[in-house]
């Protein structure tokens, strides 16, 4: 789900003639009748509005993060569930927090449908307040001010956490992959960018490595430094992905793993 501020939204909604007549539907409604809760494109939260992740895109975001059977997924704002229940249906051991409790009790009743109630979970509770460090993975639709106040949280969990988020980017922080699926392939939708980052190891510093001494600038994922061997320096650029390096030193390619924060350079 996405937390849209209402003047972001009717900014957004200006732009976007398809979405502006779905956020004109009446709101929610319960059914005293049926019971059921019907949530509405646009409907108020606490200080955001909500919007639902399209489908297609769901299933781009857990492709790009990989998600397998031992993954533990966090969806933040789960709104009514896709995104917890389809990684459920792919063995992931997944959680969704979301602040309405209405839409939480929906989530839980797709999850019990889907025959997945086993591993989709669903609390009610303020994003801020949940314990990411458990997470594998953690996938959103937030706007990118929340995002940013959700940064650094983000940045010191676990190195190779991947996190992926639905349109909305991390500021300087730059996405390690990005994709977008086109309406041919099912998102009819403004909202249809896929963006993943990996949590990265933290390597800035010196380092005593096969290829020489390597000293290291760290900016997220961004790496540049220099390498001295036989009295001779080498500037470095490269990249850390979360626990894989991979430097360019003066046109070598050198490849290593980040272990108890020291960087070991492969053959």
């Amino acid at each position: 789900m996405t937390t849209i501020r209402p003047f972001a939204l009717l900014r957004v909604l200006a732009a976007c003639a398809g979405l502006a007549v779905a956020a004109a539907a009446p709101a929610q409604s319960l059914s005293p009748e049926a019971g059921t809760y019907r949530p509405e494109v646009g409907q108020p939260g606490k200080d955001v509005v909500w919007v639902p992740t399209p489908d297609a895109l769901v299933a781009r975001m857990l492709d790009m993060a990989k998600v397998g059977r031992d993954d533990v997924l966090i969806d933040l704002g789960s709104g009514d569930g896709r995104t917890v229940v389809a990684a459920a249906k792919r063995g992931v051991r997944a959680l969704g927090i979301e602040l309405n409790a209405d839409l939480v009790r929906l989530a839980r009743q797709r999850a019990e449908r889907e025959g997945v109630a086993d591993r989709a979970r669903f609390e009610v509770r303020d994003l801020f307040d949940q314990d990411l460090s458990g997470a594998t993975v953690i996938t959103m639709f937030l706007l990118t001010e929340i995002n940013l106040k959700l940064r650094p949280t983000l940045l010191a969990l676990k190195p190779g956490t991947r996190i992926v988020s639905n349109t909305f980017g991390m500021g300087d922080w730059q996405a390690d992959e990005t994709a977008t699926v086109t309406r041919d392939a099912g998102c009819d939708d403004p909202w249809c960018t896929a963006m993943l980052w990996v949590v990265p190891a933290r390597v800035a510093g010196a380092h005593r490595t096969t290829e020489g001494a390597l000293t290291l600038e760290q900016t997220y994922q961004k790496l540049v430094g220099t390498l001295r061997r036989d009295g001779r320096a080498v500037p470095v650029t490269g990249t850390v992905r979360g626990t894989e390096v991979v430097l360019d030193a003066g046109g070598r390619v050198l490849r290593g793993t980040v272990r108890d924060g020291r960087v070991e350079l492969r053959p």
